[in-house]
């Protein structure tokens, strides 16, 4: 696992040149989903993310899932979350939402005093809430331009913007600054494998849903995108789907969609744990 950790963190550029180098080469492509040109690249991409995650982060959170009670598991969660509340209030300053900004900073300096670290969320306790921003959704508040849908080895789905935004959302997210090869490995390890656990039998829904996988993970991600960015101020709608035949999927299928799109998304992990008590609901009803 430390290995995969060194690949990915060494990967991080590349992987935005990658982005950038198939979007120019690919340009003439045609699909048919108009904000999807590079479908074929990203569904041979959403498929090696697929076998990674089969092979080696899903087992992993297994193993984690199982030698861990949940109330530790909980501690390691807010954890991490505490790490990244300062790199979540500051794109809220950016994006001008001072309040949330502030309520991200006091989180940050009352949990790491009084909660030991960040170990225990007493700032959610005492009227503060979680937030989940990145530097992707401050360029949108922005207006800059999603551009289009692609799919980075190991990083997941993205648009051209939330690329470019990745190398500074990588390192706004994640203490990368330790020094300690091995102490930043395995924190990035522990990181992974935890938000993965969070996940554990949601892909079983989504994969017995009568819906392409692919279509309905990307459709889904870039709505998800754009309410995070417009504060919710958006309709769900999706390129590939036609409401007036296809049954209703229910929130089952939508929690399920969020799974796929998200536990390889090593930028996104340790975000907002409202998709974990999503989750965890789903798995109870619907089991691994």
């Amino acid at each position: 696992m430390n290995a995969l950790i060194s690949a990915s963190g060494a990967a991080c550029k590349p992987a935005l040149a990658l982005a950038t180098s198939v979007i120019l080469l690919s340009g003439c492509a045609s699909t048919g989903s108009p904000g999807d040109p590079l479908e074929g690249y990203n569904r041979a991409m959403f498929g090696f993310n697929e076998q990674l995650d089969k092979v080696v982060v899903k087992p992993a959170a297994q193993a984690y899932e199982f030698v861990l009670p949940s109330f530790v598991r909980s501690g390691v969660g807010n954890f991490i979350g505490n790490l990244e509340d300062p790199w979540i209030g500051l794109n809220n300053l950016l994006q001008g939402k001072v309040a949330d900004g502030l309520t991200d900073i006091m989180r940050f300096a009352f949990n790491s005093t009084f909660g030991l670290l960040g170990v225990i969320d007493i700032a959610t306790e005492m009227g503060l809430p979680k937030h989940d921003e990145d530097l992707g959704q401050t360029l949108g508040r922005w207006g800059v331009g999603e551009g289009a849908y692609i799919v980075l080895p190991f990083f997941g789905p993205r648009t051209v913007r939330d690329a470019a935004a990745l190398p500074v959302d990588y390192v706004g997210r994640n203490p990368w600054q330790l020094d300690h090869v091995p102490t930043r490995n395995s924190y990035t390890a522990l990181r992974i494998t935890h938000v993965r656990s969070t996940f554990l039998g949601a892909g079983k829904t989504l994969e017995e849903a009568t819906i392409d996988k692919y279509a309905y993970s990307r459709d889904f991600y870039l709505q998800q995108r754009r309410y995070k960015i417009s504060d919710g101020n958006v309709m769900r709608e999706y390129d590939d789907f036609d409401a007036r035949r296809a049954p209703a999927l229910g929130d089952e299928v939508d929690t399920a969609a969020t799974a796929a799109v998200e536990r390889l998304e090593f930028n996104d992990i340790g975000g907002d744990n409202v998709n974990g008590d999503r989750l965890a609901s789903l798995v109870t009803q619907t089991g691994e």
